[in-house]
């Protein structure tokens, strides 16, 4: 096991270190006089740390690929405010030294108490296709398997090993409490959306090694992939059941998966236009978007404002703190200080 973690970069500022990462990112620039120097991105399982090395390059470049793991020994500082690992000496390590859960981050969550979760709120589905047809997708060993395992994003959110469950059944749960107050909106067509609205990420996201795009999930993009999948189950479904599932249902869940990025700048190809799409759009959006803060705190825990978060393209206030502080002292505690 690893004895150096990214977060443990506060407690070795300016200190030589000697720990091993995987390689996220891979570049080869040039210096001002011409020479290479190499741009790393290196990662574990409780971050990632920008790297450079500017001696030895040509040694260095042979030696191991973006996705690999390697050891490496070099200074820690801060450049702009950001940790930057310096490199002296790096080598690639040996299948048999790895143990990949020490590079890729994993939900803190108990996983099969969550895909219970997930299943009881199935189970409580009164419309009979649609419970059928997500009783079908959590049937299937293979996607439950990925289900269970698939981040929801590569760094923007919920980015780590279990992602994708956790980020569907806090949804879930946001979801069935927001549909109480809007009797509008129909409980099982919403569930149904934030189930399916990301499961194309099980086959757009490889994460044995590190979290990268799969050939697949570049040239499609995961809601491509998702009415794929929506498709082959629904004719499952229709062998199954003693009626067809309907053509316009059908329709109304393609349209919560294509629209629920709510934005054409933000990769929707339509405009979410019924209410279950529209609160679809905005809880996931809320969801994903406090998670990216969580996990911002998490990263800088001493911090009262945090560093740029890239997502959410600003820096945070962790207001618990203020909070803490403003927080009315007990009164023995207040009648000590006066006395």
């Amino acid at each position: 096991m690893k004895d150096f973690y990214i977060r443990d970069c506060a407690s070795h500022e300016n200190q030589n270190i000697t720990s091993s990462f995987i390689v996220t990112s891979k570049q080869i620039k040039s210096k001002k006089s011409g020479e290479p120097y190499l741009a790393l991105t290196l990662a574990d399982r409780s971050g990632s740390l920008e790297a450079k090395a500017w001696d030895n390059v040509p040694e260095m470049i042979g030696a191991f690929d973006q996705d690999n793991v390697i050891k490496v020994k070099g200074l820690l500082n801060k450049y702009n405010n950001r940790w930057q690992l310096t490199i002296h000496k790096l080598r690639r390590m040996e299948e048999a030294e790895i143990d990949f859960t020490d590079y890729l981050p994993k939900t803190s969550k108990d996983i099969e108490e969550l895909w219970r979760k997930l299943g009881g709120f199935v189970a409580t589905m009164g419309n009979p296709h649609l419970k059928a047809l997500l009783e079908a997708f959590m049937a299937d060993a293979e996607i439950a398997t990925a289900y269970k395992n698939a981040p929801a994003a590569k760094t923007l959110h919920h980015a780590f090993i279990g992602g994708l469950l956790d980020h569907v059944v806090s949804l879930f749960t946001l979801c069935d409490m927001t549909v109480h107050n809007y009797p509008h909106v129909n409980r099982d067509l919403l569930l149904t959306g934030a189930f399916l609205h990301d499961i194309g990420k099980i086959h757009e996201i490889s994460y044995a090694r590190s979290f990268s795009y799969t050939t697949r999930g570049q040239l499609l993009g995961h809601m491509i992939i998702e009415l794929e999948m929506l498709h082959a189950k629904i004719a499952i479904v229709n062998q199954q059941m003693p009626a067809p599932f309907p053509d316009d249902l059908k329709v109304l869940v393609e349209h919560l998966i294509i629209s629920h990025h709510g934005q054409y700048e933000f990769g929707s190809p339509k405009l979410p236009m019924f209410p279950e799409a529209l609160m679809l759009h905005y809880l996931d959006d809320l969801d994903s978007k406090m998670e990216s803060m969580r996990a911002h705190f998490e990263r800088e825990p001493e911090a009262e404002w945090t560093g740029y978060n890239a997502s959410l393209q600003r820096p945070l206030l962790n207001s618990q703190k203020i909070m803490q502080k403003a927080a009315p002292k007990p009164a023995a505690a207040a009648a000590t200080e006066k006395g």
